[in-house]
């Protein structure tokens, strides 16, 4: 198939020709998914109680589509109700304005990104919620009795420490059961988290940290990759020289699992997640305001500093609901692999397939 040259004439091929004059290709199809398939499809149960909730008639998924993109703000209160979303406060409006940027997405409403994480475990605590390996460990796994534990009991440490909503947490650690705990813990609090994977050096690390301020950082000793140990000491001290906010580190022993931290003063993980916790029933979320940050990310830095990218709980939650379930057809029982680092969008969201009670798969 031949392409029209991008920076030549745009109604020519690269040889010269019309674009009229093209036989566009087709890929070979490989698979078509059967009428029972699409029955079970998470969408189609979405569609047919949209259909009954609100009386429409979308005949497939194709008028779905055409209605969601038409009635925005129908279809994500829809999304919102669907979903049960726990909140405090309902939304005043699904939208103020359609105009970009400056609209407003549910103002009034009060919610936690970790408590929709977690809602699982109430009904199936031993079920597997997470399934984790690295060149240092063999595979094991976590329930979501374990999981919703460890966070909460995590949580309160950093209460415990002054962290709290609108404070920011980061973590310098890699892609292990640690630091999803790390993640939800601090959300589970109100307070703002980032990650940046240990592979990265101490200058991209401060590039990206000194933009939020962190107040508490999670550290890791080190990591193995392809056979080879590297040992992150040096790279965490050049760290906190950079970052003067940070008022508590907690050091994660990785790499040498039984040695204890070189830093003085810093908080073992061990005793963060070991202590007392409140059960699943009786442990008080901090649902924040619409527009409170969930987690900063930020760009490559390929095109000069990286640049923070915000994201808040609200917003999150009901995209990322609507992402595991309707595009990815996740429920419980599925199973989830990302193939990322801490540092990249894509493990945050291999993190939000715990919304559909499915279990995500960690490999260091």
């Amino acid at each position: 198939m031949q392409v029209a040259h991008a920076l030549g004439n745009p109604r020519l091929t690269a040889a010269g020709q019309p674009l009229s004059s093209l036989a566009v290709a087709e890929g070979e199809l490989l698979w078509t998914p059967s009428p029972e398939f699409v029955e079970r499809a998470p969408v189609e149960h979405f569609r047919h109680w949209l259909n009954a909730r609100h009386g429409l008639d979308l005949a497939d998924y194709d008028a779905l589509w055409a209605w969601s993109v038409r009635e925005l703000e129908l279809f994500w209160a829809a999304v919102w109700d669907y979903f049960e979303i726990k909140t405090d406060a309902r939304y005043t409006e699904v939208l103020d304005r359609r105009t970009m940027p400056g609209m407003r997405w549910f103002a009034g409403a009060r919610v936690n990104y970790a408590e929709h994480l977690l809602r699982h475990e109430r009904q199936h605590p031993d079920q597997v919620a997470i399934h984790h390996v690295s060149e240092l460990r063999t595979l094991a796994t976590i329930s979501w009795g374990e999981l919703g534990q460890q966070v909460r009991a995590l949580a309160e440490r950093l209460r415990a420490l002054g962290i709290g909503p609108g404070d920011h947490v980061a973590a310098y650690l890699p892609n292990i059961p640690e630091t999803a705990i790390a993640m939800m813990a601090t959300a589970a609090i109100g307070a703002v988290w980032s990650a940046a994977s240990p592979e990265f050096g101490a200058r991209a690390v401060i590039d990206r940290f000194v933009q939020v301020k962190p107040k508490l950082l999670f550290v890791v000793d080190g990591y193995r990759f392809g056979g080879e140990d590297f040992p992150r000491l040096d790279a965490i001290q050049q760290i906190l020289e950079g970052l003067d906010s940070v008022e508590h580190v907690v050091w994660v022993p990785y790499l040498q699992a039984t040695t204890p931290s070189p830093l003085s003063g810093a908080l073992p993980w061990a005793e963060m997640v070991s202590g007392p916790a409140p059960g699943a029933a009786d442990f008080s979320y901090a649902r924040v305001a619409h527009d409170e940050p969930l987690w900063v990310l930020f760009t490559s830095g390929t095109t000069g500093p990286p640049k923070a990218i915000v994201h808040s709980h609200v917003g999150v939650l009901l995209e990322h609901l609507k992402l595991t379930a309707f595009h990815v057809g996740l429920h419980p029982g599925s199973r989830v692999f990302y193939h990322s680092t801490t540092g990249w969008m894509m493990w945050n969201v291999l993190l939000s397939s715990l919304l559909q009670g499915a279990a995500i798969v960690m490999y260091d």
